[in-house]
């Protein structure tokens, strides 16, 4: 049985606007997790409420002490704030931890859609980030508050809004949507808006989106399919052919994908918050090392990465090294997790490609550091072999890889043949051969949805179901977790679309009849 099309691969458009596996019940709960994970951050603004008003009480005590007042229960108080300011660490870190955990479970189990995932999760992460920097931050400019010795180091910026003036929904809101993932009281800000600015950078993402779309699907995604069977087999000279292949695609992509995030969307969400620093990467196609690029092609991250985890760790006394090797298991996590929970496959090639970065960069070091500029240029090279070789293309394979054997073809097998699924007989024969299951159950996952929506706009309003069609609609409505169902299960559901007289037209929008 063959299992692709190579006519359908190798020529014509492949683009398909309607071919794309999105449930409703996806759109929903992206809606709701994108409207409530900004919620810990006003989680944030209330924990920190009660951190100033506890910093304040010591401020008191504080000026009561030095007046000679002094209080018999003195003791008490200092232990009760020593005991409410580790309160307040723990529910810092409950609420942040909370608001990537439940994103992270929501789209790993309900959220089928990938890039729909994706984004939820994308934008759990950076709302993690932002509140870890809040709470670190306000936790600096308390300690300076209370031991004014130490507020000398403070920027000279922060005298503009100084610690607890800057604990205010205004002042979070800003930050929650400014173009940093550091924590200020203040930033530089310019003086207008430049709405035309703004305009061209939305045209470039709009158009950089679509481009992305239109060579993801016509160009990544045939090579992608293309390459599954070789990995099956483990043919390596094959695999690496396709390697090869994809590299080129993936590269264009990801290099409209970072010019569109990175100079387009950062820089209009710039203007529109009058947002001074714009350094949001500098010319990393120059790095003459693994370490310079991954200090210079994301800003925003390598400043959170310095200042919340690399300078603590090196000012509590551990070296560079072991705190640049905390640092990117750490990316290794995060990365993982914004790549294979979207995907349901954790199977850790994002985190293994982060941690494999550390022997890169001890290794292209000494050639940043040779002099004259033949080291810089071995360097470069270094960086870009793995970069479009080793990197990218790779771990787009292997997840892939590992969706398709989870899900299987988004085509369905009998689509392969040339067919759709002429009935749920037929459907129930293919189930019948174990080593279809993967594929047959994402074929079922697609139908599902569809004849859930065609079953319930069957019955004419104000009719009753009987117990079997409801039953049916039931089982069709729980047809998210097919996947994971048994051949026994799945059998009955398709008895139950047998008995209603539907007939397999995957994603047909065809009238039903009763």
């Amino acid at each position: 049985m063959a299992l692709y099309r190579p006519a359908a691969v190798l020529y014509g458009v492949l683009i398909c606007i309607r071919c794309h596996d999105y449930r409703r019940q996806d759109l929903i709960l992206g809606a709701v997790l994108y409207a409530l994970v900004p919620c810990h951050l006003f989680a944030a603004y209330v924990i920190e409420s009660a951190a100033v008003q506890q910093a304040k009480g010591a401020i008191g005590r504080r000026k009561r002490d030095e007046s000679g007042i002094n209080l018999q229960d003195d003791e008490q108080e200092k232990k009760a704030f020593q005991s409410i300011w580790r309160y307040i660490a723990l529910a810092h870190t409950i609420n942040s931890t909370l608001c990537l955990l439940v994103t992270t479970l929501t789209v790993f189990f309900a959220i089928h859609h990938p890039l729909i995932g994706t984004l939820c999760e994308l934008h759990a992460v950076i709302v993690w980030l932002k509140n870890s920097s809040y709470a670190f931050t306000n936790r600096d400019l308390r300690h300076a508050l209370l031991h004014p010795g130490s507020a000398a180091s403070l920027p000279e910026i922060y005298s503009a809004c100084p610690y607890p003036r800057n604990i205010t929904l205004s002042n979070l809101s800003y930050f929650w949507w400014a173009p940093t993932l550091i924590y200020q009281p203040v930033y530089p800000r310019s003086s207008n808006i430049r709405w035309t600015f703004i305009a061209k950078r939305m045209a470039e993402v709009v158009g950089l989106s679509i481009f992305i779309w239109l060579a993801s699907a016509q160009y990544a995604a045939p090579l992608l399919r293309n390459s599954l069977n070789k990995m099956a087999s483990l043919d390596i000279a094959s695999i690496t052919e396709r390697l090869m292949k994809l590299s080129t695609v993936s590269l264009i992509i990801w290099l409209a994908g970072f010019f569109a995030l990175f100079q387009s969307f950062l820089n209009a969400l710039a203007e529109i918050m009058r947002f001074g620093d714009r350094e949001f990467y500098t010319d990393w196609w120059n790095s003459p090392s693994v370490g310079t690029y991954w200090r210079t092609w994301n800003k925003p991250v390598y400043y959170f990465m310095r200042r919340h985890i690399y300078s603590p760790l090196v000012g509590r006394g551990w070296t560079p090294q072991a705190a640049s090797v905390i640092v990117f298991v750490f990316s290794g996590i995060l990365h993982e997790l914004l790549v294979g929970v979207p995907t349901h496959n954790i199977i850790g090639v994002a985190f293994v490609g982060m941690v494999v970065q550390i022997p890169l960069i001890a290794a292209t070091l000494p050639l940043e550091k040779m002099q004259g500029i033949n080291g810089k240029i071995i360097g470069n090279c270094v960086f870009w072999v793995s970069f479009c070789l080793v990197g990218q293309p790779l771990a787009a394979l292997l997840y892939f890889f590992a969706w398709q054997a989870k899900y299987g073809s988004e085509d369905g097998l009998y689509a392969d043949r040339g067919t759709p699924y002429p009935s749920a007989q037929a459907a129930i024969d293919d189930l019948q051969d174990e080593t279809l299951l993967p594929r047959t159950y994402h074929d079922m996952y697609l139908f599902m949805g569809e004849a859930t929506r065609r079953l319930e706009n069957a019955h004419r309003p104000g009719k009753l179901l009987d117990t079997h069609h409801e039953a049916a609609i039931q089982r069709l409505q729980d047809s998210e977790k097919v996947g994971r169902y048994g051949p026994d299960k799945v059998l009955m559901i398709f008895n139950d679309i047998d008995t209603l007289g539907f007939e397999w037209q995957c994603l047909s929008r065809l009238d039903v009849s009763q």
